[in-house]
């Protein structure tokens, strides 16, 4: 793609009609690429867990909980205010290429000399050089966001998860490589490396534009101003949702925090497979419906239905089944980690709606307010840490799920006041999911409770025998209980008009018209 044309005026995409088939199709080719990255990241974490130790993944996780944050102030801030703005042009797009290499070549430095200062708070000298080495991923995130950011404005999201797609591949298979031949936790670390190296030469040829030098006077300010206060949101909320590997980390071990990190990787891979690849989809079109508010909060309010349709029946399933994934995927020896995922579990169908929340502080362009909201969810969720840490990895795990459900209704209460998206509003497009997840979870686990599905199984063949049986158990009780509660089958065909809209036929198989 060729983003800019001869004037330097950013290429428009469809609007109306057109806008909504290309948000449909780039959801669909943005889940469809999810299900390889989850393909992929599933053979990862059984070969990789089966060939390190929970220590060698608790030292890197030691590291990249400070990292990650410092690799994100492009993804995070810059790609929103790329996406969001009403008019770009080559200029705006190369001065802000510009400013995210000059933070990240700054941030690399720092991060590579505070590596000796984290080793001293961990009290493991092995984080030292592994700090050093994950600093280079810093400065190559910011060499590929804008051009990642350009590509999502032009709504090529198919283009931007097959490089995602590729990168995760490429990490996936260096890391599992230098692990057979001994490496540890190093091939965790060049793995990592690996994936932002392959995802710059895929962002740099999938977007085919050279930045200009810097120049005055071309809006770039209120911008970095935009992308700041997205990326102060971002930094609070990261620190609350990372304060926990913080906190075990320094409380506990290498090795408890592994246990700990692997069970909360499995809890987050829901969101990142079922909400998250819909972030830049969701926001690219409510964006343009943000002079609209009763479209908006129309549009809003089925997109919260489907995501509690999906995500509560996937949070209460993997409340049952829990065990038997762990023991399926990592392996007999991650046992502690098969005990603190289920009590993440009640907590993934809420955190999935929950993450939505900024869908609607971005759409309408007050990320002022979503920051202002971050600090009292961070304070609230570090406050829940610090209180459940006697009790261990367990004790947090529980603290998650309880953060969850006591912040979701002030935190859409407050996005929504814009627009009018209040929380009635809210409840009517979810609760009919809660109270069938609710319903099912209970019939199945009584209905199971006495057979040999309940225990822990021995074997890997036994768990996915479990995981069949309990999960179609479910499934069945739970659509009926949709269906019961809702008196009919709208919110079946609500679902399946979304998969025919997603899903090529002759009438759309040609694939719309696409700035190139």
């Amino acid at each position: 793609m060729i983003p800019f044309d001869a004037s330097g005026a950013f290429h428009p995409v469809a609007e109306g009609r057109e806008l909504r088939r290309l948000a449909v199709r780039g959801a669909a080719a943005t889940v469809s690429a999810q299900g390889l990255a989850l393909l992929l990241q599933l053979v990862s974490t059984v070969v990789l867990a089966r060939l390190l130790t929970p220590a060698d993944f608790g030292v890197v996780t030691m590291v990249t909980t400070f990292s990650l944050l410092l690799i994100s102030f492009g993804s995070s801030g810059f790609n929103e205010v790329v996406i969001q703005a009403d008019e770009m042009n080559r200029f705006q797009a190369s001065n802000l290429f510009w400013i995210t290499c000059l933070i990240g070549l700054i941030l690399t430095t720092g991060f590579a000399g505070a590596g000796s200062l984290l080793a001293r708070f961990y009290r493991n000298p092995l984080v030292t050089n592994v700090a050093v080495a994950m600093s280079a991923s810093i400065f190559i995130a910011a060499f590929y966001s804008v051009h990642l950011a350009l590509l999502r404005r032009a709504m090529r999201f198919r283009a931007v998860s097959s490089n995602d797609v590729v990168g995760r591949g490429v990490s996936t298979v260096i890391a599992i490589l230098l692990a057979l031949r001994g490496w540890g936790y190093w091939a965790l670390v060049a793995g990592i490396i690996a994936q932002g190296l392959s995802m710059t030469i895929g962002a740099w040829w999938l977007c085919r534009w050279i930045p200009s030098l810097p120049r005055r006077g071309v809006g770039t300010r209120a911008m970095v101003g935009f992308a700041a206060s997205v990326y102060a949101r971002f930094s609070m909320n990261y620190f609350a949702r990372n304060f926990d590997n913080v906190l075990i980390g320094w409380r506990f071990s290498a090795a408890a925090l592994g246990f700990y990190k692997k069970a909360y990787d499995l809890f987050l891979l829901s969101a990142s497979q079922l909400t998250s690849p819909l972030n830049n989809v969701a926001l690219a079109a409510l964006s343009r419906l943000n002079q609209d508010p009763a479209n908006l909060r129309r549009y809003l309010s089925k997109a919260l239905g489907m995501v509690a349709f999906v995500g509560m029946a996937a949070g209460a399933d993997l409340t049952l089944v829990g065990k038997d994934v762990v023991r399926l995927v990592l392996g007999p020896k991650w046992s502690q980690s098969a005990r603190i995922f289920e009590l993440f579990g009640p907590g993934i169908g809420i955190m999935l709606l929950y993450n939505t929340v900024g869908w609607i502080h971005l759409s309408i362009g007050k990320p002022g307010r979503w920051l202002r909201w971050t600090f009292i969810e961070s304070g609230a969720t570090a406050l829940l840490f610090i209180l459940a840490l006697p009790w261990g990895p367990a004790g947090i795990a529980v603290a998650w799920t309880v953060s969850y459900w006591t912040l979701s209704i002030p935190a859409f209460w407050y996005a929504g006041r814009p627009i009018g998206f209040g929380v009635s509003s809210l409840i009517a497009a979810t609760w009919r999911y809660v109270g069938a997840s609710l319903l099912a979870g209970l019939a199945t686990a009584a209905i199971i409770r006495d057979t040999p599905f309940w225990g822990t199984p021995p074997y890997a063949k036994d768990a996915l025998a479990g995981i069949i049986v309990i999960s179609a158990l479910f499934v069945t009780l739970y659509l009926g209980a949709t269906i019961l509660l809702h008196r009919g089958f709208a919110p079946l065909r609500q679902f399946f008009s979304l998969l025919g809209d997603v899903a090529p036929t002759r009438r759309n198989a040609r694939p719309a018209a696409e700035p190139v």
